[in-house]
């Protein structure tokens, strides 16, 4: 059939199925890990940035120095890996006693290269600004650091979702992270947040 073969080229329809172009925004993170603005704390092993759109006060990225593309791609003896960089954040966040904070990863991350994100539980940041936001770091799409470590070594892979659990998940409806207040949309989330952040 004359129709066959277009059909069979435009069959990878998803961007993780090849390689993002040199350039490309979801390299991003590839860029900032040698960018002095941002280092925070770098190593042999790994660096430690600031997020460049933080979502809260304080947010870090710890990235490997090593090729990690994403969860999917580690291996059991790499559970020492992550072990080392919830370590350093952990080391971290001993300088800002004030903050509550969470580590963890996005089930199915934009950009490339591995990274545990750091961040504290007050949200206050212009850079939180829809729902996907929200709810990437408040549903079960963020998966807890110690929870992948566990599956790494227990599993040995990082069991994480299909494309359409992660799509449900940051389409949920608002929520607080702290009580069971559900807001109509992010403002008054925002506004609502604040309560928790003075008490």
């Amino acid at each position: 059939m004359a129709t066959s073969t277009p059909t069979k080229r435009a069959a990878p329809s998803s961007t993780s199925q090849r390689p993002a172009k040199k350039g490309h925004w979801s390299q991003g993170l590839l860029e900032s890990m040698n960018d002095p603005n941002l280092i925070v704390e770098s190593d042999e092993r790994l660096v430690i940035i600031k997020d460049k759109y933080p979502k809260a006060r304080y947010h870090f990225l710890a990235i490997p120095k090593i090729n990690v593309p994403n969860l999917k791609a580690l291996k059991r003896e790499q559970s020492e890996l992550l072990r080392y960089m919830q370590d350093q954040c952990h080391l971290l966040a001993s300088k800002y006693p004030h903050a509550e904070f969470r580590y963890g990863y996005h089930a199915i991350p934009s950009m490339s290269q591995l990274h545990l994100h750091m961040i504290s539980q007050d949200f206050d940041s212009p850079c939180l600004k829809t729902k996907r936001h929200w709810n990437s770091f408040n549903t079960k799409y963020f998966l807890d650091s110690e929870d992948v470590i566990r599956c790494l070594e227990e599993r040995g892979m990082v069991v994480t979702m299909t494309p359409i659990a992660g799509e449900k998940l940051l389409d949920q409806p608002l929520k607080c992270h702290k009580c069971i207040y559900s807001p109509q949309n992010m403002p008054k989330l925002k506004q609502h947040l604040y309560k928790h952040i003075n008490n």
